[in-house]
């Protein structure tokens, strides 16, 4: 059975596109390669942080909604604190009350940004 997760990560704000994309990239390919299923995935872009991390007062914020097994998370975390690039991150098992929020999320969102469009 593959639990649901959702993973956060902050990438510094000195990267180039390419380079926060490959960093994207990296992830999106440890939680695939080992088994794992990407349900859903945002881009939040350059934002503030609340205080400064490492002397950066910015950074790039990414989301993965995904499901895997409960191993797949030690190797996911290892990996983000190995790469210089990710600042934070926080990864949490989601129970079925917060899945179905996610999706009501996401649903409610796409169908504004379609408003936008027209």
């Amino acid at each position: 059975m593959l639990n649901h997760y959702e993973t956060v990560f902050i990438v510094t704000p000195v990267l180039s596109e390419a380079q926060m994309k490959e960093a994207v990239d990296k992830f999106r390919k440890v939680i695939t390669d080992k088994g794992g299923e990407i349900v859903h995935e945002e881009n939040w872009g350059l934002k503030k942080l609340a205080y400064p991390i490492r002397k950066k007062s910015t950074g790039f914020y990414h989301l993965f909604d995904f499901k895997a097994q409960g191993d797949l998370i030690q190797v996911l975390e290892t990996e983000y604190k190995r790469d210089e690039r990710i600042i934070r991150f926080q990864t949490v098992k989601m129970d079925k009350y917060a899945v179905e929020f996610s999706e009501k999320r996401r649903t409610k969102k796409e169908e504004t940004e379609k408003i936008k469009e027209e």
